[in-house]
């Protein structure tokens, strides 16, 4: 299969060839039988082997406890690096290292948006003349979708007179409806953003290699000198084109008003992207992330999948036979945590946008089938990318369950002659000290989030900080109801051929 064919697939039925159909069909199923495999195996095996299933879940608990540790350090390594580069003068950094080269990049920002209200998009377009780079140099793209209607046209149009003359470029796009072989979201709308923004580049003739393109989401606040940094992280990679870069999301802008378990998870997403930063290695790009307008033009953004974020890097790593990373930038731009009126709308708003991410696992068959095709990309990063991305999903759908619930299974379904064995006596034991110890990484996290807080506003009782710090202590709780759930509803979906489209998170400020 050519290139440019399989670097477009979004689903199996997308290919024409059975044979290859049948294949990327069958890689679609693989995430969902390996997680349930694994549940069922635990469950199954609990009342047949129970010894070994014992044996299992204490090796298990053993190799999470390791994996704690290790990612608590790379949150503190991750947090003060953060430090210094939220205290580090970057425009001034960036005039001593590039002196001639610096003026002369462009960054456009993408804000695609779809029924958001006034005060969320003006906030976001407001941080943007915050920053410290200059405006002259900066090109806004407020791209809505075509459906949302009127009454949002004129918000967008609103916000543009508002901010006119205060950019170097500012567009309101409207993204038509039902273009052949678009699925309607955010990727189908940063794609048709970024054709009308090219218009404008070819026209002035701006060099590609010139450009660097932020995506956000619309609820993405900068902070002051996000995009002195980044250009100067640019200007500095020895192969600045060949990359992504990756700075770390917040959410801070609702933080304070947020329901407990949205500032748990969207805290915990914080942690993981610090994590990922120190294993950049491994490391795909996430919600707001940036990319050179070489690599956005002539790659293409993806405009047929959910989740178009970590679907672009896998895009251009293919497209590049491989050389082509993500750069790890330590600074922060601030989102919404999930919230709505209600608090079981934000509890079911908070799980769907869980689904969503976890979706995520639908890269496991577009890379291992890109893998097969390509045969430039070294066998060793193949191995290694493949296995992140199963053990990633595998993780994400299997780790609390097995962890919390699962592994007391042997001692209900085992029978009399196991149940009277020193091991049957042992694994609660082991199981509850590993598990007493691993609370470390979650004293780490609880601290760590304190640290990275916002200041109390007026108007919040300045005692929320410490309920705050006490919310960590449903981690495990939520770890499975908006973790471990929602990514086996995304792989069973995956595995059925019942694909996700995508699903706006609704986002309050109160």
């Amino acid at each position: 299969m050519e290139k440019t064919e399989y670097l477009n697939i979004s689903k199996a039925g997308d290919i024409s060839n059975k044979k290859e159909r049948r294949l990327y069909r069958l890689l679609e199923i693989l995430p969902g039988v390996i997680s349930l495999g694994t549940l069922m195996g635990v469950f199954v095996f609990s009342w047949l082997l129970p010894s070994w299933i014992a044996i299992f879940i204490i090796c298990f608990c053993f190799y999470y406890l390791f994996r704690i540790f290790y990612f608590s350090l790379h949150q503190i390594v991750g947090y003060f690096k953060v430090k210094r580069h939220l205290k580090e003068n970057w425009l001034k950094k960036l005039k001593e290292a590039q002196p001639k080269d610096w003026r002369k990049i462009y960054h456009v920002v993408i804000l695609p948006h779809y029924k958001e209200g006034y005060q969320i998009i003006k906030d976001s377009v407001a941080s943007l003349i915050q920053s410290d780079y200059p405006k002259e140099n900066m090109m806004v793209v407020l791209s809505m979708e075509e459906k949302a209607g009127r009454e949002f046209l004129d918000i967008a149009k609103k916000i543009e007179k508002e901010f006119e003359g205060k950019f170097f470029k500012f567009l309101v796009a409207a993204h038509p409806n039902s273009i052949a072989g678009e699925i309607g979201g955010k990727g189908s709308n940063v794609a048709w953003a970024g054709k009308e923004a090219k218009k404008i580049i070819d026209e002035l003739q701006i060099p590609y290699e010139d450009i660097l393109v932020s995506t956000f989401d619309i609820d993405t606040k900068v902070y002051p000198q996000y995009f002195s940094c980044l250009a100067w992280y640019y200007l500095t990679e020895k192969n600045p084109t060949r990359a992504s870069y990756q700075p770390i999301p917040v959410y801070n802008n609702n933080i304070w008003t947020a329901s407990f378990f949205a500032r748990v998870i969207s805290t915990s997403n914080t942690f993981w992207q610090m994590i990922q930063q120190e294993r950049s290695e491994k490391l795909t790009t996430y919600s707001s992330h940036a990319i050179p307008g070489k690599v956005f033009f002539e790659v293409g953004y993806p405009s047929n999948v959910v989740c178009d974020d970590s679907r672009i890097f896998w895009r251009a790593y293919l497209y590049y036979d491989g050389d082509y990373r993500v750069v790890p930038i330590y600074y922060l731009v601030s989102m919404d945590a999930v919230d709505s009126p209600k608090l079981m709308k934000t509890v079911f708003s908070q799980y769907r946008q869980q689904k969503r991410w976890a979706w995520g696992c639908a890269e496991i068959p577009y890379v291992a089938f890109g893998f097969f095709n390509n045969k430039k990309i070294s066998l060793v990063s193949k191995i290694s990318h493949l296995y992140t991305l199963i053990d990633g999903y595998w993780s994400w759908a299997t780790a609390a369950l097995l962890l919390f619930i699962l592994g007391w299974l042997p001692l209900f379904l085992g029978g009399n002659k196991f149940n009277f064995t020193i091991l049957s006596f042992n694994l609660p034991i082991l199981t509850s000290r590993i598990m007493t110890i691993s609370l470390v990484g979650m004293f780490v996290s609880a601290i760590l989030s304190m640290m990275l807080l916002p200041p109390v506003p007026l108007g919040v009782n300045k005692l929320k900080k410490v309920a705050i710090f006490f919310q960590w202590i449903f981690l495990p709780v939520i770890l499975i109801i908006f973790g471990s759930l929602p990514a086996l509803d995304a792989q069973v979906r995956l595995m059925l051929g019942k694909y996700l489209g995508f699903w706006v998170t609704e986002k309050v400020r109160k």
